[in-house]
């Protein structure tokens, strides 16, 4: 079980982008002396005293590095490891990691059977991206806690998830599972670092070798069809129907095998698996609900309602999620008598103040915004993040009503009284834009990176609103670049790229950025821009054949009815 607190702390402090353990064993927190049982058991001389006495009051002032350095000093004459494990706390809470990196090290010396010494040297090693460092730590951890050395494989890829060389997390792995043959764990997370790493067909190889340890591994079989499906989808559809006859009650399996289906198009094979899901459970409402909600994403909205309802009269426990996606159900079929019910029944839950708005929305469809306003005041809120999600909405409400100054007003207003609610921000900045007040948008995305600086889509929206104003396009650059690296795989900050390069007067850059976003998501907007910039190469029939495909689902997008006006008036 100790292996496992480890990982999971070392998890956590390398999210969190920081190092800083709780205190361990006789360590104290800053500013607080060594404890009576934390103190040499060998006697003093003259110098090891003054180092002891000059720590404890570098400690009490506030003097961390002094703290921490008489400390690892202490530790080296008296040899005592719990001097080194003050030092490495010390230096821990405090952020000065190279002088954590020799207080450890000295502490792992000095008691190299210490589980808090091998805990803090990964801590430490995870968060610094040190993964040689992390390799003898984790293994002497693994040797120490045989009995949960399974879980511990189970958890090892997020604790190197933040480790930007994927090969290098993927080596790390397998040394690590090469000791471990037949732990169907081990393989497991070999295939996971291969499959982050792109190796897919060694993803693949390692998951089956821990299906043929464990054959009725589920979660294993649900990730092997995943990884499948980017091989060969023959393959993959092969393997959901040799698993299934083996195991025909593996619910999950025949689930991923069903979405896998009606993406493929294949929709006589996939009703018969509904058929199947069904038949061999009958009276689960886990099940219906499944049905239902897969139903749904899948657009078949009679087979959402059926299922749903279903769950209802098999007695599924959290109604209240059963009767939002009803609500949402009727609301995509234009039923909005049908919608605004089913919201209503929504009482409690992490669906209440979602199913609150959805109702608010319709209700301005059919009785006007004032009412809709006056409905959101009276919506009862347990905290203040529910009082937000409120106010963003109703601010929505104005701007899909055409009212941008009265949405940027009523954001201002609340601001006003509370300059830092990070939540409203990023809408003002929006509304800004759409008043022409370019300062207060700028303003205000600069104070959010600031606040915020993980937030992608400040970086991006900054950088896209300089990219089109044609203005500091290398910061413009630069900023969506950041945007980039946070959040990789976000096909409109693959837009703003391949924008700004536009705008930079690289074409093929500003082409190939679009490209990879319109593959992602053919959305109106990055339909627009891929258009201008193929048009812009010479490509002038590519790019009416995207616009007029947009246009048949988006009519009345505003950008892609600007440009095409622009270019084929």
């Amino acid at each position: 079980m100790k292996v496992i607190l480890t990982i999971q702390l070392a998890l956590l402090l390398s999210m969190a982008g920081c190092t800083q353990l709780p205190k361990t064993g006789d360590a104290v927190a800053h500013g607080s002396a060594v404890s009576a049982g934390a103190a040499p058991s060998t006697e003093l001389t003259a110098d090891s005293l003054f180092d002891f006495l000059m720590g404890e009051t570098a400690l009490q002032r506030n003097m961390p590095d002094v703290a921490v350095k008489s400390f690892i000093r202490l530790a080296k004459e008296t040899r005592d490891p719990r001097i080194a494990e003050h030092a490495t706390d010390i230096a821990l809470r405090t952020r000065y990691f190279r002088e954590a990196e020799e207080a450890i090290d000295l502490w792992v010396v000095l008691e190299p059977d210490s589980m808090h010494a091998r805990q803090a040297a990964v801590a430490l090693f995870v968060a610094n991206g040190q993964l040689d460092d992390v390799r003898p730590h984790v293994e002497q951890l693994l040797r120490m806690e045989p009995e949960t050395v399974d879980k511990a494989f189970m958890q090892i890829n997020k604790l190197l998830s933040n480790h930007s060389d994927r090969k290098a997390v993927l080596k790390l792995v397998q040394q690590l599972a090469a000791s471990y043959p037949d732990l169907p764990e081990a393989h497991f997370a070999v295939s996971q670092a291969a499959w982050s790493a792109n190796e897919f067909k060694l993803a693949a190889k390692a998951m089956d070798q821990a299906l043929k340890l464990r054959p009725e591994w589920e979660m294993a079989a649900v990730h092997q069809g995943q990884i499948l499906q980017k091989i060969d989808k023959d393959k993959a559809l092969s393997f959901y129907d040799q698993y299934l006859d083996r195991f025909p009650r593996a619910n999950d399996i025949r689930i991923a095998y069903i979405r896998m289906l009606m993406e493929e198009r294949e929709f006589d094979r996939g009703r018969d698996q509904f058929q199947k899901l069904e038949q061999f459970n009958p009276s689960n409402p886990d099940i219906a609900l499944a049905i239902g909600l897969l139903s749904a994403e899948l657009d078949d909205l009679g087979s959402a309602e059926k299922y749903f309802k279903r769950a209802l009269q098999l007695g599924f426990e959290d109604t209240n999620t059963i009767h939002f996606n009803l609500g949402r159900v009727h609301e995509v079929a234009q039923h909005d008598a049908e919608a605004m019910d089913a919201y209503l029944r929504v009482t409690g839950g992490e669906r209440y103040i979602s199913a609150q708005v959805r109702y608010a929305f319709l209700l301005a469809k059919r009785d006007g915004i004032a009412s809709a306003r006056k409905y959101l005041k009276t919506v009862q809120v347990e905290n203040e993040q529910q009082r937000m999600q409120l106010l963003i909405s109703e601010a929505q409400l104005l701007r899909d009503n055409g009212d941008f100054h009265g949405a940027y007003d009523l954001l201002d207003d609340h601001l006003r009284k509370h300059p830092d609610q990070i939540e409203l921000l990023y809408d003002r900045a929006l509304m800004a834009d759409k008043i022409g007040r370019l300062d207060v948008l700028e303003q205000d995305l600069r104070k959010l990176i600031e606040l915020r600086p993980d937030n992608a889509h400040a970086y991006n929206a900054l950088g896209y609103s300089l990219a089109e104003r044609g203005v500091q396009l290398p910061e413009a650059l630069a900023l969506i670049q950041k945007a980039v690296e946070l959040s990789p795989d976000d096909p409109y900050i693959m837009d703003s790229l391949g924008w700004v390069y536009y705008r930079m007067g690289d074409l093929k850059k500003g082409i190939n950025y679009l490209k990879l976003a319109f593959d992602i998501r053919s959305d109106p907007e990055i339909a627009a821009h891929y258009g201008e910039l193929l048009w812009m190469n010479g490509a002038k029939e590519d790019a009416k054949k995207i616009w007029q495909s947009a246009l048949e689902e988006h009519p009345e997008n505003e950008l892609l009815l600007d440009t095409v006006k622009r270019f084929m008036r």
